[in-house]
């Protein structure tokens, strides 16, 4: 899709479709005032037939309005005007898309960039469009032998803006495609089978990525490589597949040498059965969702690349399947991770932060700023924050609100839940120097309790998505999250 901009008003503008905001009680945004003059009132006609009252999520499109050089006008709900917020204007921006896509329209111009949102720029504004747009225009039918031809997004959409905020305008452009890009990686590669997506694929989807910049290296290490290392911990996840697992690093220098690096850690489990403690059938098919936090990962660096942010990040991915097997890993064994520490698995099916430790400890070698992991990490966070936030468990505060800002600025929210020391004691095992799980009760907290047993020596957050990094039943499909939350972050820490 192409986005350019405009400061042709709404009424001269020629093109297949115009979009527009109306609020509740009939109020029309300025742009659609101008447009109604321009039309001879056609728009407060409408309205006063009763066939939209501005309510939140509703949409009307008119066909060749007299006066105006546009082919259709496509009126948004917008809600009250009082209340509209960016929650609102999310919902406005995403109507608009959906319903435009749907229109057989080819080009399209939208004024939505003039609504009154409170505490957000026009560059905010106009990249909220560009990244919903892209959004909406995304399917996953790259394996289908027939594609759905009534599906037509459009090709082209112009954001109309004040003369002055053009210049702002075409740099949230710029941002809003890299960050949809990087968004869309994500989602794809979470939505290909596991029999595709394997630890291998993984690793060639970082390898090709490393040819978009000269910035960017990419390196990839066997299990021969993990073993001389002593990554035990992550090599007996992988014990019981076929597909060997494969450590990935990608190291983009977008900033100064010398300056410490942000590093991202995605758990990258291509499938993941549980292992020998067997997860039940409903629903597994949703296991290829596993690697998720690798994938994202992988968009966030894509989108650095796109918008050559001036930052350093070390992007590193612990990438396996998790399978039973003769040779797989069973409850009760005990295994020595790289820090040396030992560890007693009660339960393979707590495989992510078996594998996410040793990273978290190969990580140190790249002398981090800060360090983020990402991962789908237990189905506890999906119970106590549903679908809505990630989770965000980290040992300095100052970090985990950096995290939490750049999630409400890009929509893409984590919650803040305690990291305390008496939540440890959950991990306390009779024969290792602890357990992989920490029972029923916190059992998020306790995950993050065991992972902080590994990043003692830096300034560190985890990311529990396993709510957010994709939706279930008839919208089945990965989501991209946290990309966008990331990526914000790195804008933000590039710009201090």
């Amino acid at each position: 899709m192409k986005f350019t901009v405009t400061s042709e008003r709404p009424g001269n503008v020629k093109t297949g479709c115009v979009i527009l905001g109306v609020h509740e009680h009939r109020t029309l945004s300025p742009a659609a005032a101008e447009f109604d003059s321009t039309t001879d009132g056609l728009l407060k006609k409408v309205l006063k037939d009763g066939d939209m009252d501005g309510s939140s999520g509703q949409t009307l499109m008119l066909h060749h309005p007299a006066g105006a050089k546009c082919e259709r006008v496509l009126l948004v709900g917008c809600g009250n005007t009082s209340d509209f917020n960016l929650r609102s204007y999310l919902q406005t921006a995403r109507s608009g898309a959906l319903t435009v896509n749907a229109s057989g329209a080819d080009y399209a111009v939208s004024y939505l960039a003039d609504l009154e949102v409170p505490g957000r720029t026009s560059y905010q504004k106009v990249r909220t469009l560009v990244e919903e747009a892209h959004s909406v225009a995304y399917t996953p039918d790259a394996l289908k032998s027939k594609k759905d031809k009534s599906l037509r997004p459009i090709r082209h959409l112009v954001i109309g803006v004040d003369g002055a905020d053009k210049a702002s305008a075409r740099k949230a452009l710029a941002d809003g495609v890299a960050i949809a890009s990087g968004v869309e990686l994500a989602r794809t590669l979470g939505d290909l089978p596991g029999n595709i997506c394997t630890p291998s694929y993984l690793a060639d989807q970082a390898r090709e990525l490393g040819k978009s910049s000269e910035k960017l290296k990419v390196s990839v290490m066997s299990e021969a490589g993990m073993e001389k290392l002593g990554m035990g911990s992550l090599l007996s996840v992988s014990r019981g597949s076929r597909q060997p697992a494969k450590l990935i690093t990608l190291k983009y220098d977008g900033g100064k040498a010398g300056v410490k690096p942000v590093a991202l850690v995605g758990k990258g489990v291509t499938f993941d059965s549980g292992g020998i403690s067997i997860k039940p059938g409903a629903a597994l098919d949703e296991m290829k969702y596993d690697m998720c936090g690798a994938a994202s990962v992988l968009g966030t660096l894509k989108a650095c690349v796109a918008m050559k942010l001036p930052i350093n990040v070390v992007g590193i991915i612990p990438a396996t399947e998790n399978l039973p097997d003769g040779n797989a890993s069973k409850p009760g064994d005990i295994v020595t991770s790289m820090s040396g520490q030992t560890i007693e698995v009660l339960n393979t099916d707590a495989e992510g932060r078996l594998i996410l430790c040793d990273a978290l400890t190969y990580c140190s070698k790249y002398k981090p700023a800060v360090v983020i992991d990402i991962a789908t990490l237990t189905g506890a966070c999906v119970i106590a924050l549903g679908s809505h936030a990630a989770g965000l468990l980290s040992n300095d505060d100052e970090l985990a609100n950096e995290l939490l800002l750049a999630g409400e600025s890009a929509d893409d929210r984590a919650w803040h839940m305690p990291l305390w020391d008496e939540y440890q004691q959950q991990l306390k095992s009779n024969f290792a120097d602890m357990a992989n799980i920490g029972g029923r009760e916190a059992g998020t907290i306790t995950a993050a309790c065991f992972l902080s047993r590994f990043t003692e020596k830096y300034h560190w957050a985890h990311l529990d998505i396993a709510g957010v990094a994709w939706k279930g039943g008839d919208e089945k499909g990965a989501t991209g999250r946290p990309v966008s939350l990331l990526t914000q972050f790195l804008i933000d820490r590039a710009a201090r």
